[in-house]
């Protein structure tokens, strides 16, 4: 299977991170792409996020302390490992280290973020409140 190219917008964002976050990075969007091969990507609000449909999934960003990755959708998920984040649907986990990144829980969180979506794209017409999604 020929993967498609990884857009430059992402690649840059990789470019400029620290070896270590870079490893981390590269690794979750690996399994991104294998998880979501349906899934446009590209850097929204200065971090790589996977849309499907027009509406955000999953992505994540360098912190401070660790490298996040965030299910927009994720509290919903049943399923361990992730911390809620955030006053709306998300949750996410961190990792300061490479071997920190469980590639099959990211792979069953992905599973699970194609089924269970809650409507991020439209928020702001649904005035602030976050409706689920019928896809």
């Amino acid at each position: 299977m020929i993967e498609p190219p990884r857009p430059a917008d992402i690649v840059e964002y990789h470019r400029q991170l620290a070896p270590a976050d870079r490893e981390i990075c590269e690794l979750l969007a690996t399994a991104i792409e294998r998880g979501l091969p349906e899934a446009r990507s590209k850097v929204w609000h200065a971090h790589p996020v996977w849309f499907l449909e027009g509406n955000p999934i999953v992505g994540y960003d360098r912190l401070k302390d660790a490298v996040r990755l965030m299910f927009w959708s994720g509290q919903s998920f049943d399923a361990e490992g992730l911390a809620a984040s955030g006053s709306f649907k998300a949750a996410e986990a961190r990792y300061t280290d490479v071997v920190d990144v469980d590639v099959d829980a990211v792979t069953a969180w992905l599973s699970a973020a194609r089924e269970i979506q809650w409507d991020y794209e439209h928020i702001r017409t649904n005035r602030g409140l976050v409706k689920r999604t019928d896809f």
